[in-house]
């Protein structure tokens, strides 16, 4: 008996020790550990154009349509023709560089604009004017004006509008050597 009894007390103070020990409990906190949030990493192709803003003031993204693949006699658009009343401003899409000034029969008074990387021009034609003071060379901020809304060159004299075209640069920087882009899922 006394046996017994001494192995009764010796389990029952194992068992109180392992109760101690806490090792047949459940946690009395439980912490939910949440994972950490992964950063998000965009991968822009570096040779992707840059976002642009409308380039004439106060015209909303829903009063222009993507028209960069529709007809115009024999050749594609490649660009968007943005109405607006004449004498609107005209504003440059992006920061960068005036690097030419010209006027065409096709394309009136027009503006070509690099991009900051040189990679990209943008090209604004059937101006009414220029901007007082605009010349070649000339650092344009996103937003300034560059010129204004008009119909000269072939532009129905009717139609007012900016034809907006970018224009992805060859090595050589030639413009009128460069690949269409579309313009419209750019614009902001």
């Amino acid at each position: 008996m006394k046996k017994i009894a001494f192995i009764v007390i010796i389990s029952i103070i194992a068992m109180l020790a392992w109760m101690a020990a806490g090792l047949d409990k459940v946690p009395h906190e439980v912490r939910i550990v949440q994972p950490r949030p992964i950063a998000t990493v965009t991968f822009q192709n570096p040779d992707a154009p840059r976002p642009m803003i409308i380039p004439v003031a106060g015209v909303d993204r829903s009063a222009i349509r993507d028209m960069f693949d529709e007809v115009r006699g024999n050749r594609r658009h490649e660009a968007i023709d943005i109405l607006a009343p004449r004498g609107t401003p005209v504003i440059a899409a992006d920061d960068g560089v005036v690097k030419k000034l010209f006027t065409s029969v096709p394309g009136g008074l027009t503006v070509y604009q690099f991009d900051p990387d040189e990679r990209y021009c943008y090209y604004y034609a059937h101006l009414d004017g220029y901007a007082p003071g605009l010349r070649e060379g000339q650092m344009l901020r996103r937003g300034e004006v560059l010129g204004y809304v008009g119909t000269t060159g072939n532009a129905p004299k009717d139609t007012p509008h900016l034809h907006f075209a970018l224009i992805r640069l060859d090595p050589d920087r030639h413009w009128w050597k460069g690949t269409y882009v579309n313009p419209y899922p750019l614009l902001r």
